[in-house]
């Protein structure tokens, strides 16, 4: 990977750090090679928050959402779908619940029932630190424990249709992004990526959550750009 110099990185910000109104997007290899280098922990803390906070305020376009996901693939840890089984459901859990009850794990236990395979991922601890319930905190309470590698991941999908994997096991360049809400306050672009993961390659069945409007027809492109297997 060519790691950006400071003066790339300026550039970069400058394009997009100018407001909701002017700031510019960047084209799919800049953006690819941007979050390349986020992922690679390349980017120095400084530079790093600002394109976090600008991207928060300008929001993501199509083509960098594209890039960013092409930047993740080669960080991203692979499963197979269990053998004479149907379509394995990917279900991030991101977040969890403050207000309302927290019936993902309930839905995972259901689409087991009926001998669906289920995948859930997402940050273990993140809830907690947020006064959140998450779904590994629950599954944890009925005995389905976060699996402690993709090793362990796959031998639970194939014995018992159902593993919780967090994203620190699944994809840990990403996690560490993520884990950077605890000291910015905010969610970032990394947490609408780590909702898109499909470790099957394609061939699992993603259920992704959004909760706030602007990110519906975001996400609703790039599932529609990348031919997914999805429901939104």
């Amino acid at each position: 990977m060519n790691v950006p110099t400071p003066a790339g990185l300026a550039r970069w910000i400058r394009e997009i750090g100018r407001g909701p109104h002017a700031a510019r997007a960047l084209s799919t290899a800049d953006a690819g090679a941007l979050f390349a280098a986020m992922l690679a922990g390349a980017v120095p803390p400084f530079e790093l928050g600002a394109i976090l906070v600008a991207y928060r305020i300008k929001g993501e376009t199509l083509e960098e959402l594209v890039g960013f996901m092409a930047a993740i693939e080669p960080h991203l840890a692979r499963l197979t779908p269990p053998i004479d089984n149907p379509t394995p459901v990917v279900l991030p859990c991101y977040n969890g619940a403050r207000r309302l009850p927290n019936l993902t794990a309930l839905l995972a236990l259901l689409l087991r029932r009926y001998g669906v395979p289920v995948l859930l991922h997402g940050m273990t601890d993140e809830g907690s630190a947020f006064g959140r319930i998450t779904t590994a905190a629950i599954l944890w309470e009925l005995g389905v424990e976060p699996a402690t590698s993709i090793a362990d991941a796959q031998q639970r999908l194939d014995g018992e249709r159902i593993a919780y994997v967090s994203t620190a096991v699944l994809c840990p360049p990403l996690a560490s992004l993520l884990e950077l809400r605890a000291r910015m306050g905010l969610r970032s672009v990394g947490h609408t990526l780590a909702k898109m993961l499909d470790p099957f390659g394609g061939a699992g069945f993603r259920v992704v959550a959004v909760t706030h409007p602007d990110y519906i027809a975001r996400m609703q492109q790039l599932l529609a750009a990348t031919h997914a297997n999805a429901l939104l």
